[in-house]
């Protein structure tokens, strides 16, 4: 025999959408054996009525064969053969009488009788179970509604206690009801089989018996056939036993289990906490339509998650319709309608509102914690319980300082200059991370009580507002974002490097270093202070990266919102699980020593890695070429050293032969005529002298030149 379909009755306190189809899918397949077994019975009915006419027809043969004897037939006369015949007949007749009145009789008892006990006690025991289940549904709606209508404002004690005994009544009642139901539509899968086959084989078994006396092969031909189906139908039975003994335990079970569930009030929070870290959740709410301008309905669904979507059921319903997006959604409890445990969703453009209301407060704060958890899209992670779980708690430390947080604080007031001094001057190309900010506490490396700008807005130093003023006055037309107008001629065209991203700005705050383990920790907190205040809204903005600056591009306009110069970048990175996550800290107001540096989170739609790599590249082929500008412009001074080195020299030459004109022509000028020898002979003076008189003009010579 192939698998039995069977109903969960531990799904039966739920009472979902999913399960009520499959009860329909029962009650369907229960109408369709229902027919079916009338028309069978019918048939089995008038085989019977046959057989019993068929008896009586013979039995009547066999009377009026004895009766032969007796008529007297006007031209006919005593024919002994005649008579003795029939006779023999009558006899054979009314053997074949008895074996019919015999089989009439067997027919009724395994014919009729298994057919007429499924038909009129089973399906009709399944009919009251249905109508009493439809009942204790209904009479729980009604409760369920009474419950719902408590008044928030006006508490009555007396009416929120009967409200709260009519729930506990008729849940338990519906529960109960169906149990029981789902036991017997189980039950009915195996008797339908055996209200089938019992009949069949009471047939035949009686037809063998019949036959048996003339034809002894058919009878063992037809033997071990009804054995085998006799033993199958003994197997049915014996597991319909064993299947009816373990839902009997099972209603026996959760009627113990389930006793408090039926109380819509919210269980000890020690023994049933709130889950904050689903990803997945479904059950019963009531949702908010409004009917006019100033009153409003509200209808009990069954609402489920499916993947970034928030979905709706009706009873009744094979699949699931849409309610909303719950991607980058936004969540919170609100007060309608006078009504408790309500709260709201809102898409993310925010052209979308639903309302919707829990049945108690745990279920109301785990439908937000889990839709909270869905607009992260954290469910498309591998691990999504456990990363939903790491980023409730980061909230949760977000938001409980410990207790000597306000203690240390005060104690790192002094020195929080010097730390921001000795930060500020740290590069972040090819640079490391200080081994003393390691051991620093997180409060030494993000200040508390920092506020988080959550906006874009462009910070206005002292420097650009004394532009701008010079500019207003000078009549330049100034940039509402921070930029002048003539900003465009501070970047280059020709710049080396040009890469967009598409980037969402999540926060920023000031910092009191400017460490790569600054960043990961203002990730934390600002990721946590969205979550906490559910604040899911980012500005999306191209982000462009030149060998010069950072520019944020409003996308729609193709504004400057936002213009880092890349020597104020001084570190960036990207988050070590979230690699789309990345940011960058900035040292305002050029660098001065009372300034502190300000951390800027973005989200991207790639990796934020390859932003910080063209970060990086940016700052090192500006690093590169402020090198060869400045070898550029020492091989100029080089050049015009030389140049003017050269100019000296041919300066001084010109002047040394300038003395030494003046000086041949002095000493022509001074020099007497060879005087004659007394024997009439020119006196002629020897080398030495010669030598040394040109020596002593050779050191005349050097003596004008150095002065």
């Amino acid at each position: 025999m192939p698998g039995i379909e069977k109903l969960p009755i531990e799904e039966t306190l739920e009472d979902s959408p999913q399960t009520r189809s499959l009860l329909g899918v029962f009650e369907e397949d229960t109408a369709a054996i229902s027919n079916y077994c009338t028309q069978l019975y019918q048939a089995m009915q008038r085989i019977y009525d046959a057989q019993n006419e068929l008896s009586a027809a013979t039995h009547l043969t066999s009377k009026l064969l004895k009766e032969y004897d007796k008529q007297r037939f006007p031209l006919g006369g005593d024919d002994e053969v005649m008579s003795s015949t029939l006779q023999q007949f009558a006899k054979v007749i009314d053997e074949l009488s008895s074996c019919h009145a015999v089989l009439s009789t067997q027919l009724a008892d395994a014919m009729m009788f298994p057919i007429t006990q499924f038909k009129e006690r089973d399906l009709k025991e399944l009919l009251t179970l249905k109508e009493v289940f439809q009942i204790s549904s209904d009479d729980h709606d009604v409760a369920i509604n009474r419950y719902s209508r408590l008044s928030k404002r006006r508490d009555n004690d007396k009416l929120r206690a009967e409200a709260v005994e009519d729930v506990y009544t008729s849940r338990k009642k519906q529960h109960q009801t169906m149990m029981h139901y789902f036991c017997s539509l189980n039950t009915l899968q195996y008797k339908k089989k055996t209200a089938l086959l019992e009949p069949l084989l009471g047939y035949m078994q009686a037809q063998i018996s019949f036959f048996k006396l003339g034809s002894e092969n058919l009878t063992q031909q037809w033997e071990d056939f009804l054995g085998t189906i006799g033993t199958s139908v003994q197997n049915v039975r014996r597991e319909m036993e064993e299947e009816v003994g373990q839902m009997q335990e099972t209603i026996q079970q959760m009627e113990m289990t389930c006793d408090p569930q039926y109380t819509p009030f919210d269980p000890d929070p020690a023994h049933s906490p709130v889950c904050r870290n689903l990803t997945r959740k479904q059950g019963y709410l009531h949702l908010r339509s409004k009917t006019s301008l100033v009153s409003s309905s509200w209808e009990r669904q069954y609402f489920f998650t499916q993947g970034g979507n928030l979905m709706h059921q009706g009873r009744g319903e094979v699949a699931g319709g849409l309610v909303t997006d719950l991607d980058n959604c936004s969540v919170m409890a609100v007060d309608c309608d006078d009504r408790r445990f309500c709260f709201q969703v809102t898409s993310f453009d925010g052209k979308k509102v639903v309302t919707l209301q829990a049945e108690s407060r745990k279920d109301c704060e785990e439908w937000i914690s889990t839709i909270n958890n869905i607009s992260k899209r954290i469910y498309l992670s591998e691990n999504a319980e456990e990363l939903a779980a790491r980023v409730n708690q980061s909230a949760l430390e977000a938001v409980t300082p410990s207790p000597s947080f306000q203690q240390r604080h005060e104690s790192m007031r002094p020195s929080s200059k010097g730390r921001v001094g000795r930060a500020s001057s740290v590069s972040s190309v090819g640079s490391e991370s200080s081994p003393a900010l390691s051991v620093l506490s997180l409060d030494a490396l993000v200040a508390p009580d920092t506020p988080i700008q959550f906006d874009i807005i462009s910070p206005v130093s002292e420097d650009k507002t004394a532009q701008s003023k010079t500019a207003t006055q000078a009549g330049r037309r100034s940039n509402p974002f921070g930029e002048s107008g003539d900003a465009t001629s501070e970047d280059p065209e020709d710049s080396i490097l040009h890469q967009l991203f598409i980037v969402r700005f999540l926060g920023s705050m000031e910092v009191r270093s400017s460490g790569s383990e600054v960043i990961s920790e203002t990730m934390r907190q600002i990721l946590a202070a969205r979550a906490i205040h559910n604040v899911f809204r980012m500005t999306e903005s191209h982000l462009l990266v030149t060998c010069d600056c950072l520019k944020l591009i409003d996308p729609q306009t193709q504004v400057t919102r936002l213009r880092f110069p890349l020597s104020s970048v001084v570190q960036f990175s990207s988050h070590q699980d979230n690699k789309r996550l990345f940011g960058f800290v900035l040292q305002t107001a050029g660098g001065q020593s009372d300034s502190q540096p300000v951390c800027y989170i973005f989200e991207s739609n790639n990796d934020g890695e390859k932003i910080c790599d063209s970060v990086g590249l940016a700052k090192q082929i500006a690093f590169h070429s402020e090198m060869d500008r400045k070898s550029v412009e020492r091989k100029k001074e080089q050049e015009k050293a030389k140049e003017k080195q050269q100019e000296e020299l041919s300066k001084q030459r010109q002047i040394e032969q300038d003395l030494e004109e003046q000086s041949r022509l002095i000493a022509a000028s001074s020099r007497p005529a060879n005087p004659a020898a007394p024997d009439g002979q020119f006196l002629v003076l020897s080398n030495s002298q010669s030598e040394d008189s040109d020596a002593g003009e050779e050191g005349k010579k050097e003596g004008e030149s150095e002065a």
